[in-house]
């Protein structure tokens, strides 16, 4: 489950980050890169990472999927597809089998017993397997998440971002979809993140800044 995150690296800094995931060659941003965020909510716009060839593409994104067939955007935002389901739920399968890319994070947060956590990486970003959409004429991306990975973060939630290993990334979104699910397990990255106490106003999609994810 992820429901809020955050992605404070932009700019050049964020376009060098992509530029250097394997079979990456160019980057091509041609709306620019989001400003630092701290406190990314369904809906808002994100990010997305997307593949032709050689060639990275970030462009902005709905978070909660759009699929073709719907006719208005009503009904609770589809951000986290199951990664056990991806392939067969009417709502993610079109997406997964042709439309496959990559959302870029920082950290995110999770809650226990009403207490904000910030889950962050020891170290660089995190790219979380996701699938996208243009229904509505939007374009729109979900975050696939699968079931956590020993004691580590499961203590906190049962289910977290899929997230890739940099040797998994191309897997991911240049291969079958036979091969994607292949990558449907508990994340290797799992053992890398390391928690702490987060700013309860978290809570609040309208507070976004440094001092939420605490430390």
């Amino acid at each position: 489950m992820c429901g809020r995150f955050v992605l404070f690296t932009s700019g050049r800094d964020l376009l060098e980050e992509v530029e250097a995931l394997p079979g990456v060659s160019r980057v091509e941003a041609p709306e620019g890169t989001p400003p630092p965020r701290y406190n990314v909510a369904p809906t808002q716009q994100v990010p997305l990472i997307r593949f032709d060839g050689d060639t990275a593409r970030l462009d902005p994104a709905r978070w909660g999927l759009l699929p073709s067939w719907k006719k208005d955007d009503s009904g609770p935002p589809l951000f986290n597809a199951r990664g056990e389901t991806v392939a067969e739920k009417p709502s993610f399968r079109s997406a997964f089998r042709a439309r496959r890319g990559l959302m870029v994070l920082d950290g995110y947060y999770e809650w226990k017993d009403k207490q904000p956590y910030y889950v962050t990486p020891a170290g660089g970003t995190l790219y979380a397997a996701a699938v996208w959409e243009t229904g509505l004429d939007t374009l729109s991306v979900s975050m696939v998440t699968t079931e956590s990975a020993g004691e580590e973060m499961s203590w906190l939630h049962n289910r977290l971002p899929l997230f890739l290993a940099r040797d998994e990334i191309e897997q991911w979104v240049r291969g079958t979809p036979e091969e994607a699910l292949d990558l449907i397990h508990p994340s290797r990255m799992a053992g890398e993140l390391s928690f702490r106490p987060a700013a309860k106003e978290v809570g609040n999609v309208r507070n976004d800044y440094p001092e939420l994810i605490g430390g």
